[in-house]
């Protein structure tokens, strides 16, 4: 009996990947490379970033302390460097991401709930990239509920 198929999980990721995970821009991930020693990226034959798994998360903690709790840089990279000394900085990327999520989850959830009772008009989904736009046709009526 053949064993069943495990999709590989990705452990590198390119700059524009990385962009598209974390809304960020690449002159922002470049100008971060700067001001925080814990993000330095390897390079590839041609020169290009190459970011580890482990360190789009630890971009994503400096966007947690930038963006949601208000650090400056200096005070997100002091606080980078005290959870690095204390060999705590894995596990604290990774209960910001944690809460990160759980709270874009309950703003998606809020604005499905003001949709559902009309407090909200519904916003067109934008389809993934490379998945063509439909739109209803132009004497499309809706169909009768009951």
């Amino acid at each position: 009996m053949p064993k069943p198929e495990r999709d590989p999980v990705q452990e590198f990721f390119s700059i524009g990947e990385v962009c598209e995970m974390t809304d960020l821009k690449p002159h922002v991930l470049r100008y971060w490379e700067t001001q925080f020693r814990v993000l330095s990226p390897a390079k590839n034959r041609s020169g290009n970033r190459v970011y580890a798994r482990r360190e789009v998360e630890l971009i994503l903690f400096v966007k947690h302390l930038l963006y949601a709790e208000k650090y400056t840089i200096e005070g997100a990279r002091q606080r980078l460097d005290s959870h690095r000394k204390g060999g705590e900085l894995r596990a604290a990327a990774r209960s910001a991401l944690a809460r990160d999520t759980v709270e874009a989850v309950e703003r998606e959830l809020r604005e499905i709930l003001e949709v559902l009772e009309g407090r909200r008009p519904v916003r067109a989904a934008t389809p993934p990239a490379g998945v063509p736009a439909v739109r209803p046709a132009a004497n499309a009526t809706a169909a009768p509920t009951g």
